[in-house]
């Protein structure tokens, strides 16, 4: 891998030459918003890395909220991913269909339960398909591993942490959802839900980090943060529309080696769905 690439995204040749390989899991983590008429289930029966397990992201999940595809508990993770043949100690390469679109958050979420070898597939699957790469339609039927959750809690923020953080600004916040939603000129694709963002975040649309399906180089982006006004140096939690994309902007961040960072995960359907919340909009 050169060094001007995310240390934690892998080629479609890597993963390639690894298929099939002792402790080698591969992850279809596809999920797509309803206007995107995409379905990740069928994709996934239809064709994928040979392999391949589906991680359904709205189903290891907490159930107990009203909010969508939340952090589950380490145990409901850990009994979840056992079942799909994963410990905590294998490579673990999660993908999408676009690329770099819904894969960071189970890469994310993997590293937040305790794995440490947890990579996402450059370009996707779509990448995968337009080159010519070997599809598999059987579903396979992986031997039931134990994965050791080591949760890091730190990595999550919750609804009242993020009070805290709008009120004080004691850490910048980095708002992944396009501009249109982020100035409040665009209606939420939910229903229900304010216009606009928290105030004093910064806008850093998910689509900027790759180009392709590709994650962009390193030194692009770190000027995506400094466009954005955001301090490498300090402090960052990451928000979106549901959790999942927010995780693009925490790839990023671990990428150019930022650790200290968190993922609000109620995000703008938690923040923008209550009416005691302050929402600012336009771009500032």
């Amino acid at each position: 891998m050169s060094n001007d690439r995310s240390r934690f995204v892998v080629s479609a040749d890597f993963v390639e030459k690894q298929l099939g390989a002792p402790e080698f899991r591969i992850v279809d983590a596809a999920w797509y918003l309803p206007a995107q008429n995409r379905n990740g289930a069928a994709e996934y029966a239809e064709g994928h890395i040979p392999g391949a397990v589906f991680f359904d992201q709205d189903v290891i999940a907490d159930h107990s909220g009203t909010l969508p595809h939340t952090v589950p508990s380490p145990e409901f993770f850990a009994a979840e991913v056992g079942k799909l043949g994963i410990s905590d100690t294998d490579t673990i390469v999660v993908y999408d269909g676009p690329g770099i679109f819904t894969a960071p958050r189970v890469w994310w979420l993997f590293r937040t339960m305790g794995a440490k070898n947890v990579f996402v597939l450059d370009g996707g699957l779509d990448g995968w398909k337009k080159e010519g790469r070997p599809l598999q339609t059987d579903l396979p039927e992986p031997a039931p591993a134990v994965f050791h959750t080591n949760f890091n809690p730190y990595a999550v923020t919750s609804f009242e942490e993020m009070r805290g953080i709008v009120a004080t600004g004691a850490r910048q916040i980095a708002d992944a959802r396009g501009a249109g939603r982020f100035t409040g000129e665009e209606a939420e694709p939910r229903a229900g839900m304010r216009s606009g963002h928290m105030p004093g975040a910064k806008s850093m649309p998910s689509g900027t980090f790759s180009e392709g399906g590709r994650f962009k180089d390193l030194a692009s982006l770190r000027r995506h943060f400094e466009e954005a006004g955001i301090d490498l140096s300090k402090p960052v939690v990451t928000t979106c529309g549901s959790g999942i994309t927010a995780a693009i902007i925490t790839l990023a961040l671990h990428s150019l080696g930022h650790e200290d960072n968190t993922l609000y995960d109620g995000s703008w359907s938690e923040w923008g769905g209550r009416d005691d919340t302050p929402v600012a909009t336009g771009k500032d």
